[in-house]
């Protein structure tokens, strides 16, 4: 037997039977008087011997018999279980794996990086279907209750070689009947065969896209924004930047080879520092900033009417008055969404910097009655579920997601229609979350006409407590049918704090982040320069591509957006420790499809202002391959890994010569009511992005706020960017000072 307990010089076959049973075992075996074995069954094949053999009394009660050398008196309160001399595991094996042998391990520099303990139930089944289930192809069992996971890297990392068959000896704590290693020993299995768990891509070249410099930088924002003007839109938190920032910028990346025109200085009267934001429905593209850090930053609602065109600088500022306009609670880390309705949605957050958890909901503009609604998920996970992911599902429910748990919420009364299966999180640690702290970062999946298929929800990296490393998993489910639960899909690298961006291709970039610690200053290590691939349409587990590096660290605060012309702007990194830089430096990521030399199509749309079904027609003016595609991509606010408003489209798409013909979304739940990127892609190459808006404005925002310090675009069809506000508040562009 195993699970032998101290010694006990009053020890009776009652106080024996009750420990073990205490501890959750059946079966009790008194020895040499004082010693007391607690198991579910008898091991190595023991045999019954003659009663008399067990002569030793107990010396808690004499009258008592407690085994003897060699010989265990045993009791059971269930039907007793004896099992021979255990054996390696060679047969009936979880998928493709084989086992390989006993091989070396050390206390102090463990083979295999992750451990989990299994104290009853340590099997190869167990242990190495947990293995491969998050994608890891080597593993075993060592001293009859750990099970490790790992790489064939980690084993030529660790030189451990294989070892006497004899010395791997203990039974496993969930069948007694196979070895489970022994001290220092593990019972090393592979996965083998022709079909591998993970298949990554590793292109060279241009297909590998490219990191490069675009501009040195004037603030480290920690939201970014594309707005329908062309340009770029950074937010920055007060205190840490220069003593001279205004808390705003506008980048127009088509002037970055000037300096100072490519800079437009905006301004933000209360402190950003961690807010949320969408780009509403109105005519105007208006963006929307609200919460913040203290004191009236926290009820912030900020507005910005994007004006002016590539090349021309606007005049429009961020507009806010919080004694006029404001949340009804103070929010620091919230999200925001566009709701179906046009309304938008705003939830959680913290009551300011480590303050309580605000566990509500409410909605702007704020309804006749209105009220917060009560979020008893937010209390119950808090600190670990602030900038909750959001998402308006076909089926009319809106999905959130929290530290590991999700759920679906419905529309109008925003109470809990469905609870989602617990989201995975590292092969070792049930516990490891995927929103800020923990701070992953997640997408929708493309839809593609006629949205018959589900939304697929996919989230990427996240973290652990305790200074975990980074998870090295995505994760997806289809909300609207969860039947199958979680698919867990392995990355190259681990990431938390990173970001991802939807690309016109309908492929998604990772990159930015650690791979080791957690969201907030200076505490997360390890940068991870390496971008990464992800396209859904690829076969499960081939989806990933190892892309190119880059030599900038992006740690907290680090954001990562598309542009109109098909690059992504890599912006910030605020660690606030003297191991990494603050950042200013502007880079680009360009992806293969601009480097490989293919002419880009160009093409003008009949409208800019789209119906739910419309037929719109768009005019090619250039030529192409003739395999033409459509895909419109949501206006995002992005921060902390939180893409507010990312959505990818692929509509029905016609063309008869140089004339085509899109067909828009069909309705407000599969498209909510925005603003969308309109690519045109010949083959894989797409063009500069046409903004356009679908859905309207069914909330009537642009009537709101209806103060006199807010200039409102009102009604109607869509207005250039050109028709700016005459009496906005103007920003000079000339007076930026280069930080990087």
């Amino acid at each position: 037997m195993n699970n032998l307990q101290p010694d006990d010089a009053d020890q009776t076959v009652e106080s024996c039977v009750n420990t073990c049973i205490g501890l959750g075992y059946s079966v009790a075996g008194m020895e040499y008087g004082v010693q007391c074995f607690c198991d579910n069954y008898l091991r190595n094949g023991a045999a019954e011997a003659d009663a008399g053999d067990c002569s030793m009394a107990c010396p808690g009660d004499s009258s008592e018999k407690c085994g003897a050398g060699d010989r265990l008196s045993i009791w059971s309160n269930d039907d007793l279980k004896i099992y021979q001399p255990p054996a390696a595991q060679n047969t009936s094996l979880p998928g493709n794996w084989e086992y390989v042998g006993c091989l070396l391990d050390s206390a102090t520099a463990r083979t295999f990086p992750y451990e989990l303990v299994l104290e009853q139930n340590n099997t190869a089944e167990n242990c190495l279907s947990q293995c491969s289930n998050y994608g890891y192809a080597h593993g075993g069992m060592e001293y009859g209750t750990q099970c490790y996971c790992g790489d064939a890297s980690d084993i030529d990392a660790a030189g451990a070689t294989l070892q006497d068959e004899a010395d791997c000896n203990m039974g496993c704590s969930g069948n007694a009947t196979y070895i489970c290693g022994a001290g220092n020993r593990i019972s090393y299995y592979r996965w083998g065969g022709d079909d591998p768990l993970y298949v990554w891509d590793y292109p060279e070249g241009n297909d590998a896209g490219e990191y490069s410099l675009l501009i040195g930088g004037v603030v480290i924002p920690l939201v970014s924004i594309p707005a329908r003007n062309g340009k770029v839109v950074f937010v920055e938190k007060f205190g840490t930047g220069p003593g001279n920032s205004t808390g705003a910028y506008e980048l127009d990346p088509t002037l970055v080879d000037d300096f100072s025109a490519a800079w437009r200085t905006m301004h933000v009267k209360t402190d950003v520092f961690c807010s949320g934001g969408v780009v509403l429905p109105d005519r105007a593209g208006r963006l929307l900033n609200v919460g913040g850090w203290s004191a009236d930053s926290l009820e912030g609602v900020r507005l910005y009417w994007p004006d002016g065109v590539p090349g021309t600088a606007g005049t429009n500022d961020w507009e806010e008055n919080v004694q006029e306009l404001a949340l009804q609670v103070g929010r620091w880390y919230p999200s925001a969404m566009v709701m179906a309705n046009g309304s938008v949605l705003v939830v959680g957050g913290e009551d300011g910097s480590n303050g309580p958890p605000v566990p509500n909901m409410e909605v702007l503009p704020r309804p006749a009655g209105g009220h917060l609604v009560d979020a008893d998920f937010l209390r119950r996970t808090d600190p670990y579920s602030t900038y909750p992911f959001l998402a308006v599902l076909p089926s009319g429910g809106i999905f959130i997601s929290y530290y590991n748990e999700a759920r679906i919420l419905d529309e109008n009364s925003l109470t809990t229609i469905k609870e989602l299966p617990n989201i995975p999180g590292a092969v070792n640690n049930f516990l490891g979350g995927r929103t800020y702290p923990f701070e992953g970062t997640a997408v929708l999946f493309p839809q593609y006409a006629p949205y018959t298929d589900p939304l697929r929800v996919l989230i990427c990296g996240g973290s652990a407590p305790g200074q975990a490393p980074g998870l090295d998993n995505c994760v997806h489910i289809t909300p609207d049918a969860p039947e199958d639960g979680w698919t867990i899909e392995r990355m190259p690298s681990k990431r938390v704090i990173s970001c991802m961006t939807a690309l016109p291709d309908g492929t998604y970039l990772i990159l930015n982040g650690a791979s080791r610690g957690e969201a907030g200053f200076g505490l997360a290590t390890g940068p991870n320069l390496n971008a990464v691939l992800y396209d859904p349409s690829k076969p499960l587990h081939q989806r990933f591509s190892v892309m190119a590096n880059t030599t900038v660290a992006r740690m907290y605060h680090s954001e990562a957006t598309l542009m109109d012309d098909g690059r992504v702007v890599v912006s910030g990194s605020d660690p606030q420790d003297d191991r990494y830089p603050q950042e200013y430096r502007i880079e680009v990521f360009t992806p293969p499809y601009i480097l490989s030399g293919a002419a880009r199509p160009t093409f003008t749309v009949s409208s800019n202002d789209w119906a739910y079904g419309d037929t719109v027609t768009f005019t090619l003016t250039s030529a192409t391959t003739g395999n033409i595609r459509v895909s419109l991509l949501g206006a995002v606010t992005s921060t902390h890994g939180n893409s507010m408003g990312q959505r990818t489209f692929f509509p029905a798409v016609s063309c008869s010569g140089t004339t085509c013909t899109v067909t828009a979304p069909p309705g407000k739940y599969v498209c909510p009511p925005g603003w969308f990127q309109v690519f045109v892609l010949d083959g894989p190459t797409p063009s500069h992005a046409t903004w356009v808006r679908i859905g309207g404005d069914p909330a009537q925002l642009g009537e709101w706020p209806a103060y006199d310090d807010f200039n409102t675009p009102g009604l109607g069809a869509v207005l250039p960017t050109t028709d700016g506000v005459a009496e906005s508040r103007i920003a000079s562009s000339t007076n930026v000072t280069r930080r990087g």
